[in-house]
C-alpha cells in the first residue's frame, strides 16, 4: 500500500485519468472529490463489497427457485 500525505486543496494521480482531491479533512473524517472518465466505476468499498455478495447470493438460486418465488408473488 502506498501510504502518501496530503492537505486539503492537494490531489493525487491514479494513472493519467483519475483525480483524487482533498476537499476537507476534519478531526475523524476526509472528504474526497474524484475526477475519472464516466467509464471509470467509482463506488465506496462497502457497495463495491455488498453488489459483489448480492451477486454472489443470486448464483445460488436455481431456477426452479425462481420459479417457484414468482408463483408465490403472483
Amino acid at each position: 500500500m502506498l501510504v502518501i500525505r496530503r492537505r486539503s486543496g492537494e490531489s493525487l494521480m491514479i494513472g493519467e485519468t483519475v483525480e483524487i482531491e482533498i476537499l476537507e479533512c476534519g478531526s475523524s473524517y476526509v472528504k474526497l472529490g474524484v475526477r475519472a472518465p464516466k467509464e471509470v466505476i467509482v463506488l465506496r468499498k462497502e457497495i463495491h463489497i455488498t453488489g459483489r455478495q448480492n451477486r454472489l447470493a443470486a448464483q445460488d438460486v436455481s431456477a426452479d427457485e425462481i420459479t417457484r418465488l414468482l408463483k408465490t408473488l403472483r
